[in-house]
């Protein structure tokens, strides 16, 4: 599974960086295409929430999971992104452990966990990035 996931950012990276904003560096594409499977797992995690659909919750918490340890995930090298890291991680995977349980509060409330982490660990981004 890692590498399926590996292997589908680097071609999306690889057509992200072919129709690049000549303003934007290749690697901030690299980047921005990244977050973006990242959302868009995120955004099937809810859809399996709404649905009951837990094999759906499970399997995208858990592709979000794996894209945590991908080398584009460390986007600053700071003690503090690093812990913030390793709390949205344990936040997704809570959200896989009670998928795998079929629980779905337990489910949702991981997932809202994890929004306000993800929200929270950007804007600390944007505050430490120029």
């Amino acid at each position: 599974m890692k590498c399926r996931v590996s292997c589908y950012l680097f071609l999306i990276a690889a057509i992200g960086c072919a129709v690049a904003n000549p303003s934007q560096s290749a690697g901030q594409e690299r980047l921005s295409n990244f977050m973006r499977v990242k959302l868009d797992h995120s955004q099937k995690t809810l859809e399996g929430l709404s649905k009951a659909d837990f094999d759906l919750i499970a399997k995208h918490s858990q592709a979000i999971s794996l894209l945590c340890e991908d080398e584009m995930w460390m986007v600053i090298q700071t003690a503090e992104y690093r812990e913030r890291s390793k709390e949205f991680k344990r936040s997704v995977d809570a959200i896989t452990n009670a998928a795998r349980k079929k629980n779905l509060e337990a489910a949702t409330l991981a997932y809202v966990d994890t929004t306000i982490k993800c929200v929270s660990c950007h804007n600390y981004i944007r505050q430490e990035r120029p």
